[in-house]
C-alpha cells in the first residue's frame, strides 16, 4: 500500500503512507517519508512505524526528540527499553532522569536504581 499527498511542506508530502514490499523500487519494506509518515519504516516530523524516525516518533523501535516505542531513543523517551537524554521512562530506563524497574541515571525513581557515576567508577 502506498499513498503520498500532493501538497508538500519543504519538499516533503504532508502525508506519506507505505506498507509492504514495492517491486518497482526494489523495497522489501514500505519506506514512508513525509511531514506525517506512516509505514514499515517511517521518516517524518510525526512518524509512526515498525521503525520510526522523527521529531515525534512512535513505533516498535523509535528514534526522535520525543520517542515512544518498544525500544525508544530520544531526548524524552517512553518504552519497554528507553534511552533519553533528559528523561526516560520504561522497564529499562537510561537517562538523566530515569523511571523504571531498572533505572540508570543521575536522578531516578523506582525499584532498582543505578547512579551513572557508580556505573562508570572503576575499582
Amino acid at each position: 500500500m502506498r499513498y503520498e499527498s500532493r501538497k508538500k511542506i519543504f519538499g516533503l508530502p504532508i502525508v506519506s503512507i507505505a506498507f509492504g514490499p514495492n517491486p518497482e523500487r526494489a523495497e522489501n519494506k514500505g519506506l514512508a517519508k513525509g511531514f506525517i509518515a506512516i509505514g514499515d519504516i517511517s521518516v517524518g516530523v510525526i512518524s509512526f512505524g515498525g521503525l520510526a524516525f522523527g521529531v515525534f516518533s512512535f513505533g516498535g523501535a523509535s528514534v526522535g526528540l520525543a520517542s515512544v516505542g518498544g525500544l525508544a531513543v530520544g531526548i524524552i523517551s517512553l518504552g519497554g527499553a528507553a534511552i533519553g537524554l533528559l528523561a526516560a521512562v520504561g522497564g529499562v530506563a537510561i537517562g538523566f532522569n530515569a523511571v523504571g524497574s531498572l533505572a540508570i541515571g543521575s536522578r531516578f525513581f523506582d525499584d532498582s536504581q543505578i547512579l551513572i557515576s557508580e556505573l562508570l567508577r572503576f575499582r
